[in-house]
């Protein structure tokens, strides 16, 4: 696929856009804009992650011809389901949009986060990144997910704020690591 330029604008009511056309000159080529609302941010970095493998789903089908939207691109129709669940997305109904992505809830997405390490994101005027393994006072990269294991069965869970939680099976105490 080729590499888009991703931006990041105010787009109040949507998470994000891939452009229908390749509207940037980049090196000498044409390439697709992916933009990124900034009133997401603040988000869980899973749900930054969603918007992003979203958005390069529709890049795939515009580069593969696949009509993956309808209704001026609001309406996600069965193609787009199938292949952003291909991509390890989940998709759930959203009414007049067809399919949506969520990455609240996504194993799949918070475990690949976490094992890259990337907690939020960083931005400049030069570049957009990940923020990845950089060490803070404590010697630790910044995390807004915690990992919890229970100390009897070693079962692990993982949330996004500090809580008190019970193993089901042991009923001891889970343990933030």
């Amino acid at each position: 696929m080729p590499t888009p330029i991703i931006t990041v604008q105010s787009k109040p009511g949507t998470w994000g856009h891939c452009s229908r056309a390749q509207i940037w000159k980049h090196k000498e080529e044409q390439t697709y804009e992916m933009n990124i609302a900034a009133e997401t941010l603040s988000a869980p970095i899973e749900e930054i992650i969603d918007t992003l493998l979203h958005e390069m789903v529709h890049l795939y089908c515009r580069e593969n011809g696949i009509q993956e939207v309808s209704r001026g691109g609001t309406y996600h129709n069965g193609k787009f389901k199938a292949l952003a669940e291909q991509v390890g997305l989940v998709c759930v109904r959203a009414g007049k949009y067809g399919w949506n992505t969520v990455g609240t809830g996504n194993d799949g997405l918070i475990e690949y986060t976490l094992s890259k390490d990337w907690s939020e994101i960083m931005l400049n005027r030069q570049t957009v990144g990940f923020r990845a393994g950089i060490p803070t006072a404590g010697g630790k990269s910044p995390s807004s997910t915690r990992k919890l294991i229970c100390p009897g069965c070693r079962q692990s869970v993982r949330a996004t704020k500090k809580v008190n939680i019970l193993c089901g099976d042991c009923l001891l105490p889970m343990v933030e690591v």
